[in-house]
């Protein structure tokens, strides 16, 4: 059986890997990996999914500014590989979304692939009149208002505004480290 439960300290080196596994080199290099960048996810609001004792999924959301609205970035989304296919990615999303209401937050966006989020209500409607501090796809800048006209008006950069990690300087790049383990995972939002 499947369970979704908060994130631990215990459980970051098992994420890690299947991020390290899923998004290669480049996982540091997206865009929006420079929000999450040298900042704690936001409270309460790091899932993992377990399966008899094993880290087999992840995510977490971070807060940001839409503009000058606070808002939440989801990702990055992971399944391990012989996982996939069993609503885990669905089930994480939709235990994610549904904390974040009850937290009381606005809006979510993330970058990923229209057709997958779409089925959440995540769409690129809202985000028209955002933008990215780097490269992205516009197309994939999508977006799913927690509550009623959060996302109303927005424009402007998308900026992080979350807690810093302790020790971490935010104009210090992250290292790139892979840790060879075993196994598959296929990213689904970055």
């Amino acid at each position: 059986m499947t369970i979704i439960r908060n994130e631990t300290l215990a459980d970051a080196p098992a994420r890690e890997r299947l991020l390290d596994i899923a998004f290669g080199d480049c996982r540091y290099s997206k865009t929006s990996e420079r929000l999450r960048e040298g900042r704690l996810p936001s409270e309460g609001l790091s899932f993992v999914a377990c399966r008899e004792g094993r880290v087999i999924g992840s995510v977490r959301l971070w807060d940001i500014a839409a503009g000058a609205h606070p808002a939440l970035l989801l990702g990055p989304l992971v399944v391990a590989c012989d996982q996939q296919r069993r609503g885990i990615g669905a089930a994480l999303i939709r235990h994610a979304l549904k904390q974040a209401r009850r937290l009381g937050h606005g809006a979510t966006l993330l970058v990923g692939d229209a057709p997958y989020y779409g089925r959440f209500g995540f769409s690129a409607q809202k985000t028209a009149d955002l933008r990215l501090p780097g490269p992205y796809e516009r197309h994939r800048l999508l977006a799913l208002e927690l509550r009623r006209d959060a996302l109303t008006g927005v424009r402007g950069l998308i900026s992080a505004t979350g807690r810093l990690q302790p020790g971490r300087d935010v104009a210090a790049p992250l290292p790139v480290h892979l840790t060879g383990s075993v196994g598959t995972a296929t990213p689904l939002a970055a």
